[in-house]
């Protein structure tokens, strides 16, 4: 396992990107979208980078999984030429260039090249003189910041659309999973919570500020982290402390099954009463819609079973497009935007800045 610790800057959201997804009812959704998804596209990134694309991007490559996974999820897996290890299990991945490091941590600065991509996609954590390589290299380069919640998810996706011109994919992606987080909501809202923790391996568990404790939090659960003082995401914590916290329930996966065994866990309520709820890695550590759906149905049904079975949960082929047409005021807005453009230009769509705030991560090297 590999932890690293990231500083997470600015985070922009595209001014002519998708409205927020809204909810029509447990048993389906509605996504809307702008009508424009047109090119070029200006933005800022995390690293505080102003990034122009001056049209579709036909080659992406993804330096994380849930990157790939939500371009796979949007609509835009045939733009993917390549992706790293641990985002091989999604469907046809094979067929893209791997380019991760050797044993599978960390990007191949050559092989990302390699594939001479039009936009590369890049997670909070990877490291700065990594986006500089590239960046100097010549190569369009899009850095996300950290996703601490499921709307940091949604906003993630909407951006992804939006710079690969999956804007309607991207908004029908988000109404799925906000229909199955608000479903998970209500069939939980009368449920008693139990006290849950996920532990990483090495003394490293989720703390509250996390996407996978707003996970745990939709589907019925409390993150048993919100009873300790701890502020990074991903803190070490002593054995004295997790005895103390004493988890009612461990969330588990194929990477940390054998925690169960070992001390301090094996002494916890958790293991001795065999209250786990198992979750596939890749449903759970990446911050992608699928992951979203998926595990907030696994975590519910394993919190509350009764609860989960009368949950509406919604099927992705249930969600309709609705396409927005434009205020007055936008109207009005474009057109300014538009008499203002030098002849034989085109305006980008620039937005304001949106300062976030200093956050540590330790990360396993499949999450993101």
């Amino acid at each position: 396992m590999r932890r690293r610790f990231a500083v997470v800057c600015a985070f922009l959201v595209v001014a002519a990107a998708l409205a927020p997804a809204s909810v029509a009812g447990a048993s389906g959704a509605v996504a809307t979208a702008h009508e424009d998804c047109s090119f070029p596209v200006t933005t800022t990134d995390a690293s505080g980078t102003e990034v122009t694309i001056e049209e579709t991007p036909e080659r992406v490559t993804t330096l994380n999984p849930s990157a790939a996974q939500t371009m796979w999820e949007i609509g835009g897996k045939s733009q993917v030429v390549g992706r790293t290890a641990f985002a091989a299990y999604l469907d046809g991945a094979e067929s893209r260039t791997n380019i991760s490091a050797a044993g599978g941590f960390g990007v191949s600065v050559e092989k990302v090249i390699g594939t001479e991509p039009d936009l590369v996609l890049a997670p909070n954590a990877t490291q700065a003189d990594t986006v500089s390589a590239l960046r100097d290299a010549g190569l369009t380069v899009y850095q996300f910041e950290l996703a601490e919640d499921i709307d940091d998810v949604a906003a993630k996706t909407t951006t992804i659309g939006r710079l690969t011109g999956n804007c309607e994919g991207a908004a029908r992606t988000n109404a799925w999973m906000n229909a199955n987080v608000e479903a998970a909501r209500q069939a939980t809202a009368d449920a008693e919570e139990p006290r849950v923790m996920y532990p990483l391996g090495g003394g490293y568990v989720a703390n509250t500020n996390t996407f996978i404790s707003a996970m745990v939090t939709a589907s019925g659960g409390q993150n048993a982290m919100s009873e300790a003082n701890y502020t990074l995401a991903y803190p070490q914590v002593n054995d004295e402390v997790i005895l103390e916290l004493n988890p009612a329930v461990l969330i588990v996966t194929d990477a940390n099954r054998y925690l169960l065994a070992q001390e301090p866990y094996a002494s916890t309520a958790a293991a001795q009463n065999n209250q786990t709820v198992s979750v596939n890695v890749n449903y759970l550590n990446q911050p992608a819609p699928r992951s979203v759906v998926y595990a907030v149905r696994n975590l519910t049904r394993g919190f509350h079973p009764d609860a989960a079975a009368s949950a509406e949960f919604t099927a992705k082929s249930e969600v309709t497009l609705e396409t927005a047409t434009p205020t007055p005021a936008e109207t009005e807005m474009a057109t300014e935007t538009e008499s203002a453009t030098p002849s034989g230009g085109q305006p980008g769509f620039g937005v304001a800045a949106a300062l976030a705030a200093l956050a540590s991560l330790a990360l396993l090297a499949r999450r993101e």
